[in-house]
């Protein structure tokens, strides 16, 4: 309150703290008497507030923050070059449409109004936050308290027995498929795989998508220095992959400069699919290498997040795998695969399918089970076909991490159905689907989550494991495992409940499946 320095009545003002300002200091213990005391940033601007406004009463005051719409809007008709129109709308995120604001919870009521009227919103969009608006600020704390006893132990990832003694991976994958679990095993196979392509005579393409890979890439380095060496390189680049879209606007400059040739996908169709494959010149044959993966090729979620990628010399696979990439780059129709499922066309068709089967036997009595392992369920006529085989004595079991809209456990309608979520250190993120097919089990991992944008609006891959041995392994260490962790169980009031052992009675695999995966493939160390 009061008169500013020109004899005008101002009520409010706003503060705006530097970026290059720590949000949260570490007092010395020499002036606070503690080893570890912090301040927040808002509560020394708080204690100076006289300093700051001088001769003026500070009658109330509050931190805020606004939550834009970061969606950037591109209209098809209008859009003649993607990448140049989406660097030019870039700048504008940052004023996007505002969708909520966060005060703290003293925040009087004429503040808050006003900031809700100065940004269009209404009561609905405010909330009041006990503490900092932004918590991820906190963060900072990880790096500033060395207490090994409140943090995970580092971790030294493991890698598969059979590239441990070979030096060409081709001979390898001749031999047999390759799998690698991530993050407990290292990502590091993948970008050698990539660049013994890139300095191998005789592999004469290369082709890859493009989706989440980094400011900094190995796997980007390596495309562009195969592309400077000659070879015939196609990156299938998504731009509109959110928050990520400036950096695949720089690769696609740095691949374009080194002669490759960028794609941007199909618009409207987000190339969500992980693939990448090498074609290579054998004794006057033409022999497809593939690597395949339920996530993104980035070297940070590779160490965070909990993935499966397959390396195979599978000549069937690696035909649809470039059948896929000749779809995308000719917008021709994908002509029939012999391997692989592909949204928007035939995946969601045989996952009804494969559902509806193991209800046909289920009805006839034969052996039918479900487990399924996925980010998100929310398709409707999956959800139906799935509720339909439940019904028919079919015993499913879904790990699914966020959102579910399935019900499950209601009688007559999902009681054989099991849902839950394993939440811990990694972010689960592979997908994989068992079908007990009377017997023969079909084993699939994906790239898609059961959702309409993954099946409908989507460039996504489905691949089946077809090594015995390679899908126990998923079983196992992709389902089971999960089955007999901790984890936050669905009830039938659309609830969540924490499981955990008895410790009186638990049993070893009632360990987490993620610290159980730790153990048993990796050392310590540093990642």
């Amino acid at each position: 309150s009061g008169k500013n320095a020109f004899g005008r009545d101002t009520s409010i003002a706003i503060i705006k703290a530097p970026r290059v300002l720590p949000r949260v200091i570490h007092i010395p213990e020499s002036v606070s008497g503690e080893r570890y005391h912090f301040l927040l940033l808002s509560s020394i601007i708080h204690m100076h507030f006289h300093t700051l406004f001088p001769g003026r009463d500070v009658l109330a005051y509050s931190q805020f923050r606004v939550t834009r719409d970061a969606e950037l809007a591109m209209d098809e008709e209008e859009v003649k070059n993607l990448r140049q129109a989406l660097a030019g709308e870039l700048p504008q995120r940052a004023f996007g449409k505002p969708r909520r604001v966060e005060v703290i919870s003293s925040c009087p009521d004429h503040l808050s109004n006003l900031l809700l009227a100065q940004f269009d919103l209404t009561e609905s969009d405010l909330y009041r936050c006990d503490g900092p608006v932004n918590i991820t600020r906190f963060n900072w704390l990880i790096d500033q308290i060395d207490e090994p006893a409140l943090k995970f132990s580092s971790f030294q990832p493991s890698r598969p027995a059979s590239l441990s003694h070979h030096k060409n991976i081709f001979e390898v994958l001749k031999e047999g498929d390759v799998l690698l679990h991530h993050p407990y095993q290292s990502f590091d196979p993948v970008i050698e795989f990539l660049r013994q392509a890139a300095e191998d005579p005789d592999v004469v393409a290369i082709r890859q998508t493009v989706y989440r890979t980094g400011a900094v890439s190995g796997i980007m380095e390596a495309l562009i220095r195969a592309a400077q060496r000659g070879k015939e390189v196609t990156a299938v680049v998504e731009l509109m992959a959110r928050f990520d879209e400036e950096a695949n606007i720089n690769w696609a400059d740095q691949l374009e400069r080194a002669g490759a040739q960028v794609i941007y996908g199909v618009f409207g169709l987000k190339t969500h699919a992980k693939l990448a494959l090498l074609i290579r010149r054998e004794q006057e044959k033409l022999v497809y290498y593939t690597h395949l993966s339920t996530g993104n090729y980035h070297p940070k979620t590779t160490k965070l997040y909990s993935d499966f990628g397959l390396l195979t010399a599978n000549q069937e696979i690696g035909h649809d795998v470039n059948e896929v990439f000749m779809h995308i780059s000719s917008l021709s129709p994908a002509a029939k695969l012999r391997r692989l499922l592909l949204a928007p066309f035939t995946l969601h068709r045989r996952v009804l399918a494969m559902i509806r089967r193991e209800e046909a036997n289920a009805r006839a009595g034969k052996p039918a089970r479900i487990i399924a392992k996925m980010n998100s369920l929310l398709e409707e006529r999956i959800i139906l076909a799935l509720c339909r085989a439940s019904c028919a004595g079919v015993k499913i079991d879904l790990i699914v991490r966020g959102v579910c809209a399935l019900r499950p456990g209601v009688k007559n309608v999902s009681e054989n159905i099991t849902v839950r979520s394993i939440l811990g250190r990694f972010l689960e993120h592979h997908r994989v689907w068992y079908f007990e097919n009377n017997g023969h089990p079909d084993v699939w991992l994906s790239s898609a989550d059961w959702m309409g944008r993954n099946l409908f609006r989507r460039i996504e891959v489905a691949f089946p494991v077809l090594d015995p041995n390679i899908r126990a392994r998923v079983i196992e260490e992709g389902l089971l495992d999960y089955l007999h962790s901790p984890s936050w169980v669905l009830d039938e009031n659309g609830y969540y409940k924490k499981t955990a052992p008895d410790p009186k009675h638990a049993k070893k695999q009632d360990i987490s499946a993620q610290q159980k995966l730790l153990t048993h493939f990796c050392s310590e160390g540093e990642v």
